[in-house]
């Protein structure tokens, strides 16, 4: 015999009174974070678009000047595309050294032998490390005379140039920098693909009398192509926005061989006091970089290899 248990509905679903009250509830528990972003996240987006419509110096009201400012950026500032052509040599060379090392680095990192949490730990601290304490130490090293760069070349006999007053030199001095200063996330990100990669694909094609070389061409590489995918994304959003170490070491110089965009936003805004100017290069960058981003989502199915 089954006994029927009858419960009653008010019980199951509960009264009114009773689901206003957990609505309530619930609010109370969402509703701070939520004007947060509203404060702190969507209303200065909007602040800012209006800003870049205007004639504002921070100092007084804004004027509304339509799209001035950005007629002004794509036809008379000549620094607009030097910026952007420094930041893209910056990007291309910092992303591409940062990925390539950061992959050496995570197959060295992925070898069981003693000690090897150690030298994972010593790629990745740069990355925690403040980009000005960064940026002051490599402004040291580089100096001509008493740098210990320059330095160690004397030692071979080798003249070393003046880095971060040389037009030649200044570039490349903050990519080795920046490269320096990201490699381990890159490092580490690899790593975890590299240890998601299953050993019984190697096991399978050592049998087979696959070299080590032609395992890693044909069986790492491919399967860490998504993971390559993330970095190249990520890493282009990163670089692009380059700021601390140039602010540090170079000031844009020398001759705006080193001025990147972030910096020229900074100077429009901060130097010159154009905060509308300064606003409306910003929202060029975000359609810059979500442009070049959607590209790299259309290619992605061309060289990205997910596996079965």
């Amino acid at each position: 015999m089954t006994t029927e248990v009858h419960v009653p509905s008010r019980i199951v679903k509960g009264s009114p009174r009773s689901r206003r009250r957990g609505g309530f509830t619930g609010w109370l528990y969402v509703g701070p974070v939520i004007l947060g972003v509203i404060a702190f996240q969507f209303l200065p987006v909007f602040i800012s678009l209006y800003a870049s419509l205007t004639d504002w110096t921070g100092l007084t009201p804004p004027r509304f000047a339509g799209v001035s400012n950005y007629v002004e950026l794509l036809t008379r500032d000549p620094l607009f595309w030097l910026t952007l052509r420094n930041t893209a040599v910056f990007t291309v060379g910092s992303v591409v050294l940062s990925i390539a090392v950061g992959l050496a680095l995570a197959v060295l990192g992925n070898q069981k032998v003693p000690g090897i949490s150690i030298f994972k730990a010593a790629f990745f601290a740069p990355v925690v490390t403040n980009a000005v304490a960064v940026g002051f130490v490599w402004f040291w090293l580089y100096q001509p005379q008493e740098g210990l760069i320059n330095g160690y070349l004397a030692e071979l006999h080798i003249q070393g140039p003046a880095w971060l007053t040389s037009n030649r030199w200044a570039m490349v001095a903050v990519i080795i920098v920046a490269v320096w200063q990201g490699v381990g996330y890159p490092m580490l990100i690899l790593l975890a693909g590299l240890q998601g990669i299953p050993e019984s694909l190697h096991e399978a094609a050592t049998v087979d009398g696959a070299s080590a070389w032609s395992r890693f061409w044909k069986i790492t590489l491919p399967l860490l192509t998504p993971t390559l995918f993330f970095l190249l994304v990520t890493q282009f959003i990163t670089s692009f926005q380059v700021f601390g170490i140039i602010f540090v070491m170079t000031h844009g110089g020398p001759a705006n061989a080193t001025n990147v965009y972030i910096y020229q936003i900074y100077q429009s805004a901060f130097s010159y006091g154009r905060l509308g100017y300064a606003a409306a290069m910003g929202w060029i960058l975000f359609v810059i970089v979500g442009v070049v981003t959607f590209f790299q989502w259309k290619l992605e199915k061309r060289w990205v290899f997910y596996g079965e």
